[in-house]
C-alpha cells in the first residue's frame, strides 16, 4: 500500500496562502512596539528627574509674599540636598546642607503635602521675636523680604497655648512657669540638632514653625530654581486673559 506524500506547499493549510503575515501588519506591529518603548522610555525617564533632579510645585497661599506668591509656578531643585531614594528612607549624598535664610521646599510636619518657607534658624542657633522684629543669637535679623503689615496682630489663646506647647521645651534664658508666647513676641528658644526653625516671609499671615515647632531634616526636600509661569489667581477667576499672566515673574529666581 502506498503512502501518500503531501508537498510542502500543501501543508500550508486548506485556506490557501496563510503562513506569511501580511507586510502592512508586520509594519504596524513593529511601529506599535517602537511607540510603546518611547513611552516608557518617557515615563521612567520622567519619574528619575521628578525624583532625584528636579520637580514642579504650585503656590497656592500667600504665606510667603511678597518672595512668592499665589499662582507662582516653580521649579524645585531635589538634587542640592540629597534625594530620598523612594521606599528606602535613604538619601543620596547631599552637595550642600541648608543654610539660613535658605527658601526650601518640604514635607509638612503635621499633613501629607508640600510646603515652602525660609530658613531663619539652623542647629545650634537662638532664636527670639520682640515686637515682630526676628533676633538670632542675640543680633537683629536684616529681613529686607518680611512683610509685616500688623505689628498689633495677636493670635487666638487656643494658637497661643499650641505655640507655648513646644516652645516651652526649648526656652533658653526664660522662665517656663510665666513663658506666654505669642506672634510677634517669643522665645529664646535654641534650634536643636538636624533641625531647622521655619517661617514665611509674610510673617502676619503664614502657618510656620511659631505654631508647629522645628523642621527636621529628614523633610527637607529642595529649594526652589526659578518661576515658570505665574498668573494672577484673582483676576484669572473673573476674566482669564493674557493680562493676568505675570509676565515679569517667568524666570524669576526667589530667594
Amino acid at each position: 500500500m502506498s503512502e501518500n506524500v503531501v508537498a510542502p506547499e500543501q501543508r500550508a493549510g486548506a485556506a490557501g496562502n496563510t503562513v506569511k503575515e501580511p507586510k502592512a501588519a508586520v509594519k504596524e506591529t513593529s511601529a506599535l512596539r517602537e511607540w510603546t518603548r518611547s513611552i516608557a522610555f518617557a515615563v521612567i525617564a520622567w519619574l528619575f528627574l521628578r525624583t532625584f533632579l528636579v520637580e514642579a510645585f504650585r503656590i497656592p497661599s500667600s504665606s510667603m509674599e511678597n518672595t512668592l506668591l499665589v499662582g507662582d509656578f516653580l521649579f524645585v531643585n531635589k538634587a542640592v540636598f540629597g534625594p530620598e531614594i523612594p521606599f528606602t528612607g535613604i538619601r543620596l549624598p547631599a552637595y550642600r546642607e541648608p543654610e539660613r535664610n535658605d527658601v526650601l521646599v518640604f514635607d509638612s510636619v503635621e499633613e501629607d503635602l508640600d510646603v515652602v518657607k525660609r530658613a531663619v534658624g539652623v542647629p545650634g542657633d537662638t532664636l527670639e521675636m520682640r515686637g515682630g522684629l526676628l533676633f538670632r543669637n542675640g543680633t537683629e535679623v536684616e529681613e529686607p523680604w518680611a512683610v509685616r503689615s500688623n505689628a498689633a496682630k495677636s493670635e487666638s489663646p487656643a494658637m497661643r497655648a499650641k505655640m507655648r506647647d513646644w516652645q516651652v521645651r526649648h526656652l533658653a534664658g526664660r522662665d517656663p512657669a510665666t513663658y506666654a508666647p505669642d506672634l510677634h513676641d517669643w522665645g529664646p528658644i535654641v534650634v536643636p540638632p538636624a533641625a531647622y526653625f521655619m517661617m514665611g516671609d509674610n510673617r502676619d499671615e503664614s502657618y510656620d514653625g511659631r505654631y508647629w515647632g522645628f523642621l527636621p531634616r529628614a523633610n527637607v526636600r529642595g529649594t526652589p530654581m526659578f518661576v515658570y509661569y505665574s498668573y494672577n489667581a484673582e483676576g484669572w477667576r473673573t476674566a482669564p486673559f493674557l493680562t493676568d499672566i505675570r509676565w515679569d515673574r517667568i524666570f524669576d529666581r526667589p530667594r
